[in-house]
Formats: structure tokens, C-alpha cells, sequence
């Protein structure tokens, strides 16, 4: 069996929409089982009434619509699961990563890779975009030594079932380019070529580079923790023995004054790094589903859909004629 599954995530895309359509189509139209998955992660503006669209006018077109935004790592998970060929490959609906690249990756694949990452030859994101991934990275591998691709990107081909145990995992991380090689996964990188958003506007922010960074170091190792141990020994062992210094004399107000807020900063760093593995944990241990489908044109799980699979029924309207009385 073969066959490709082009995931696509979209979020607000509605004037990049038919052009990553496109793009896909005349890149990857020679496949012979091709399957364009489209996730809609709750988009406010028209992307869905344009998937709607073109799925009206291409059988191999389906599409899952959430029934709000739930993120990107939601619609990559729900595009490993309902990716139908037995290869996928994430693709950006800005297709800053030019589709055709996508053969190179299926190219490395089959020298018996599972998951195959692209890696940016010319990166053409902002400094700080660039220098923040780039960083990220580095502290996980030689700092956190977490086994992390080196410049992996969103832009990879999976095979389908191993791209469904990654993200099928029972964890609240969503860092897939760790988790793929966390499960035991074969992994390569390729250099593909990146080109500047054609339309649209970017949905890079600060905050989520961030939030990406904390989960790549602090929900793959525990050093963060050991290290918080090491300092809160050496924090205590500083603060008795200038104690005892001080009531004998051998130092002075000033140093002990130091000590004490040396101590502080220590205990203040401590809390907000147990913190974020309590966060970890309570994420992990979550009762919620990590997204709800409102709308889509293939079979979705019910525990998936936002109604449950259940047809809605109209409400009550209003009738003319006798009104009973309750007495």
C-alpha cells in the first residue's frame, strides 16, 4: 500500500488557502494516492467556507474544522490522526516551505527513516525568530542534552502510524520534533530551501516561542530540577556557615545582608522552577480533550466531535392555539 497525506493546519489562511491548494497539487499531483487534509483550527475569517470550496470540487480533499482555535499543536495531532495514506507530510498553509521540497524528505524516507525533518537552508524569518529556535535548541542539546534533531522543522514527513504514536502519547507536551525521537523513531534531517510568506500575515508571536522553549527543556529532562537542588544545598550551606561567621564575629552586617538575599533569589528561582514542572505534570494529568470538532467530510470520532456525532435536533418554536394550564 502507498499513498501521501498532505496535512495542512490553517489558522485565519483564507487568502493563502487556494494557493497552498494549488501549490500542493501541481508539487505533489503525481503521487498516486494523494489525500490534502486541511485542519481548520477555528478560524475567525473565510478559510473554511474556501476548503469547503475547493473539497466540493476535489475528491481528494478532506477537512476537519474545530469548534475554536486550539492551537497549532491540536491540528497537528488531529492530522496524524486522521491522516488516511500511510505517509504524511505537515506542510504550513504560508508554504514557506515550498512543497516540492517535500520529495527530497521522501527521498531520505526511504532509506528506511520514520520521521524525515526538513532543515532551513536560508532561513528567511526575523533575527529574533531565528536566534530564539536556534537557542532553544541549543540549551536542550548541549545544556539539557535532550535528543533533538539539529534545525528540525514543522515541515517533515512521518510515516503515518509512527506520526500517530507520537502524538498519541499520554502527555500534555506537544514538542513533536522531541517526542519523535523520545518513542525511539528513526530520524533524519534535510536542507530544503524557505521563502518569504506570499500572503496573509504571520502567527508568530514571543509568547509562543517561549511556551516552546519551556516545554522543550523543562518536559524532556530533569536538570532544570537537579540543578534547583544543587543551588538550594549550596544556598543552605552558605547561609549557616555565614551565620555562625557572624555570631563570632568574623564577618560583618553587610555580608550576612548579602547572604540573606542571595538566599531569597535562590528560593525565588526554586519555586518558579518546581512550578513549571507541577504545570508539566498538571497538563499531563488533564481531564480534557485537547480539541472538540465542529465540522467535517470525513468519519470523525465521536469522543472527537463537539455534539458527540449527534444530530442536532430544531429547538422549540412557538405555537398558536390553547395554552395548558398546569393547576
Amino acid at each position: 500500500m502507498s499513498g501521501l497525506t498532505a496535512i495542512v493546519p490553517c489558522y485565519n489562511e483564507g487568502a493563502q488557502v487556494d494557493l497552498a491548494y494549488r501549490e500542493v497539487c501541481e508539487a505533489l499531483g503525481t503521487v498516486e494516492d494523494l489525500e490534502l487534509l486541511f485542519i481548520d483550527d477555528g478560524s475567525r475569517d473565510d478559510t473554511l467556507e474556501r476548503i469547503r470550496r475547493i473539497a466540493a470540487a476535489d475528491p481528494r480533499v478532506h477537512y476537519v474544522s474545530f469548534a475554536r482555535n486550539f492551537g497549532l499543536p491540536a491540528a497537528v495531532t488531529a492530522g496524524f490522526r486522521y491522516a488516511a495514506r500511510p505517509w504524511a507530510v505537515q506542510l504550513d498553509a504560508d508554504m514557506q516551505f515550498p512543497a516540492g521540497e517535500t520529495w527530497k524528505l521522501l527521498d531520505t524516507a526511504a532509506e528506511g527513516y520514520d520521521v524525515v525533518f526538513g532543515v532551513r537552508a536560508d532561513r528567511k524569518d526575523s533575527a529574533l525568530r531565528r536566534l530564539g529556535a536556534a537557542g532553544a535548541h541549543w540549551v536542550a542539546r548541549k545544556v539539557l542534552k535532550v535528543e533533538v534533531p539539529q534545525g528540525a522543522t514543522s515541515f517533515r514527513v512521518v510515516r503515518t502510524e509512527v506520526g500517530r504514536t507520537v502524538v498519541n502519547l499520554p502527555t500534555g507536551n506537544s514538542h513533536f520534533v522531541a517526542k519523535a525521537p523520545h518513542v525511539g523513531a528513526r530520524c533524519a534531517t534535510v536542507p530544503v530551501a524557505h521563502r518569504e510568506r506570499s500572503a496573509g500575515t504571520s502567527k508568530f508571536r514571543l509568547g509562543r516561542l517561549a511556551g516552546d522553549a519551556f516545554e522543550l527543556w523543562f518536559g524532556f529532562s530533569w536538570r532544570p530540577l537537579n540543578a534547583v537542588y544543587l543551588l538550594a544545598a549550596l544556598a543552605a550551606f552558605a547561609a549557616v556557615l555565614l551565620s555562625v561567621l557572624g555570631i563570632v564575629g568574623a564577618v560583618g552586617a553587610t555580608a550576612l545582608l548579602v547572604t540573606a538575599l542571595l538566599v531569597s533569589a535562590s528560593a525565588v528561582v526554586g519555586v518558579a522552577v518546581v512550578g513549571r514542572y507541577l504545570f508539566r505534570r498538571m497538563m499531563d494529568v488533564r481531564p480534557r480533550r485537547i480539541y472538540y470538532v465542529r465540522e467535517a467530510n470525513i468519519p470523525v470520532s465521536d469522543e472527537d466531535m463537539l455534539d458527540h456525532g449527534v444530530p442536532a435536533p430544531p429547538p422549540p418554536r412557538r405555537t398558536t392555539g390553547a395554552t395548558a394550564v398546569l393547576r
